[in-house]
């Protein structure tokens, strides 16, 4: 599990980094005229909610800080995913999920494995829009595996087969 994250990280960091600098921050007509670094930043603090939750078991992702540098500044982004490659395997533990829903907060328990699963599906789901952005953007080649879970992957290596 942990190894699945930090693979989708690096190469998530290696895809930024080849990243024209005009378009990480640039408006994405194709992306409801969000960008790349919006995409990012949603990644990058879902997981610092995570992480900086872990202490204390109490996790809300709704409470995040949304900082916008992250979306801004593409060096300021990589050194945030690195911050989260060093971090995140830790030992699992029981964690309350709290959510804003329909203007009341709900609790969930959960664990701390269970959200690094949930934080790996959140990404790859991202990176599936972050790369329409891409290519919207760029004639960069992206690798076939980003974006799509790695269950699909491996289906379609199974029917090529």
């Amino acid at each position: 599990m942990f190894k699945s994250s930090l693979d989708t990280l690096e190469q998530f960091k290696e895809v930024l980094q080849g990243l024209p600098k005009d378009c990480y921050s640039q408006s994405c007509s194709v992306l409801s005229n969000s960008t790349i670094g919006q995409h990012t930043r949603h990644i990058i603090e879902l997981y610092l909610c995570l992480l900086n939750g872990y202490e204390t078991a109490d996790v809300s992702y709704d409470r995040r800080e949304r900082d916008l540098k992250i979306e801004q500044d593409l060096s300021f982004a990589i050194k945030q995913l690195e911050y989260i490659q060093a971090q995140l395997d830790r030992p699992n533990k029981s964690i309350k999920i709290s959510y804003e829903l329909a203007g009341s907060e709900t609790c969930l328990d959960s664990n701390y494995f269970r959200e690094v699963m949930y934080n790996l599906e959140h990404t790859i789901h991202h990176h599936a829009l972050i790369k329409v952005g891409v290519e919207h953007f760029t004639s960069i080649q992206l690798p076939e595996s980003f974006g799509v879970a790695p269950s699909t992957m491996q289906y379609r290596e199974t029917c090529a087969q």
